[in-house]
């Protein structure tokens, strides 16, 4: 059999789809990984992978292959890990998470993690659409809303409250909603904060109200909501962890204040199940506790 390198590397051609992405990854050229998964399949001798001009793609001998040496390659990690002295982390730890959370909350309380395991290098993978997490090879996957994917391991690591919004600007020129109803004579910023895209709903006093909406304005990411709520384009709803800054500072002021929406849950979600590396569960307990004291804090 061979290294281990070359089984890594394959992972990474396999699920990249691409021997020049996974050699920049190694740090070699494209002629050279090639090389060394050519090799491996020599030594198999079983065709792993179909190669064209515009692809590589996993044969059903290169997908079988592919799911057996995964959890080898992580309890090889893990058989490390449990050995080394004083339990530093080590290695590549791939995240994913929307840009918001990611800039104003995982990064900052990434910065004492890392300085506990100066060994572990960590790629943050930023934006709010879908991604191929077992493509990408990530090992934690930071979601707001409700969960999606069934197959994959996910712990719940914060409830967030939801929080409508506009400028000082837009509501001189505007007014403030009396009521949610009101919102109906408003410009709607849309983003994929919005847990139903197309409705709003709010509670009070075990009163509920369910207000359907036409986005004037629609931003593929939630920052991107936010700044044009900030700028005047319209009322938006979004988690207040994204908005914190400006509500304090008053560049967002927070409308219907006694009427609640339904809290935002937040996910650590977990592709690779009980195969997850140490270290993908080590940064969500780190997460999880530093949420826990920095609750109310200012992000």
């Amino acid at each position: 059999m061979k290294d281990i390198f070359s089984l890594r590397l394959y992972t990474r051609v396999a699920r990249l789809g691409s021997f020049s992405a996974a050699a920049r990854e190694f740090g070699l050229s494209q002629s050279q990984a090639s090389r060394v998964i050519a090799d491996l399949e020599g030594e198999l001798g079983a065709r792993l992978l179909n190669r064209t001009t515009r692809a590589v793609v996993l044969t059903d001998a290169g997908a079988q292959f592919l799911s057996r040496i995964d959890p080898i390659l992580v309890a090889l990690d893990e058989a490390e890990q449990s050995v080394r002295e004083g339990g530093d982390l080590r290695g590549m730890l791939r995240m994913s998470m929307p840009s918001s959370i990611a800039t104003r909350t995982v990064i900052p309380a990434l910065a004492s993690f890392m300085a506990a395991h100066p060994e572990l290098r960590v790629e943050v993978m930023l934006g709010d659409q879908p991604q191929d997490l077992i493509r990408d090879a990530v090992d934690v996957a930071i979601r707001l809303g409700r969960m999606l994917d069934s197959t994959a391991t996910a712990r719940l690591i914060a409830t967030i409250p939801r929080v409508v919004v506009a400028s000082p600007a837009y509501l001189d020129l505007h007014g403030a909603p009396d009521k949610p109803e009101a919102l109906r004579a408003h410009r709607i910023v849309g983003g994929p904060a919005s847990m139903v895209p197309t409705a709003w709903r709010f509670e009070r006093n075990r009163q509920e109200v369910t207000v359907e909406l036409d986005a004037h304005f629609t931003a593929t990411e939630n920052d991107g909501a936010v700044a044009a709520a900030k700028a005047g384009l319209g009322v938006t709803s979004t988690s207040e962890w994204s908005c914190r800054h400006e509500l304090a500072d008053g560049a967002l002021i927070r409308l219907l204040p006694e009427w609640k929406l339904a809290a935002i849950p937040v996910h650590a979600y977990f592709p690779l199940g009980r195969a997850t590396r140490a270290a993908g569960r080590a940064v969500v307990e780190h997460l999880v506790a530093v949420i826990r004291r920095d609750e109310g804090a200012d992000w």
